[in-house]
């Protein structure tokens, strides 16, 4: 495994475990909360905090939260590692969290309600998703469910598709699937960006 993927997954994981003995005090101050709400009007009161746009990709909901995500940062980040090389990986990586974090709270301002942390490295992830599929098109990526094989580039535009309906639809509520669209849409800028130059 390349050695910033193999990182990031150590870091997710341990710091995952650090939560299970920590409540809620780590969503308090590293999750990634709506605009507007005031950190520092009570005690242990939550409110955005410019970390927070970083910090909140490393913190998880549950194992199964976790797991999936390490899936999909070890399957497609490895092979992104190897085509990038180190530097430009880590950079293309939080580009990607960091553009998930901006569409997601795009859309808290769009459509506020209550105040919901973001948490999950799920923009970076699709970040890679995407790189993968514009690096290897033509490899075959299985679904899970259901199990169904087709190529990259494919499997990219359905996922974003699926992203995008269930985004505009509500129809999965305490997912942030604009985070997951902002995450592919900041990799997809960056690199054009290094193709440009």
């Amino acid at each position: 495994m390349p050695p910033v993927t193999k990182a990031l997954l150590i870091a997710n994981v341990a710091i995952f475990v650090f939560q299970q003995f920590t409540g809620d005090a780590l969503l308090i101050w590293f999750a990634l909360w709506p605009l507007g709400a005031n950190p520092f009007s009570a005690p242990g009161t939550p409110g955005f905090l410019p970390w927070q746009l970083v910090t909140y990709s490393f913190l998880h909901g549950n194992e199964l939260h976790i797991l999936v995500n390490m899936l999909g940062l070890y399957m497609f980040g490895s092979e992104v590692e190897r085509m990038l090389g180190q530097r430009r990986y880590l950079a293309y990586y939080f580009v990607s969290v960091l553009a998930a974090a901006l569409a997601q709270l795009a859309m808290s301002v769009l459509s506020p309600g209550p105040p919901f942390p973001t948490i999950g490295a799920s923009g970076g992830v699709f970040g890679l998703l995407l790189a993968y599929g514009m690096f290897f098109p033509r490899r075959i990526v299985m679904l899970i469910f259901p199990p169904i094989p087709m190529p990259a580039w494919l499997f990219v535009i359905v996922y974003a598709g699926i992203e995008l309906y269930l985004g505009v639809t509500g129809t999965q509520a305490g997912v942030a699937h604009f985070a997951h669209l902002g995450g592919m849409l900041g990799g997809y800028l960056m690199l054009r960006r290094w193709r440009r130059r």
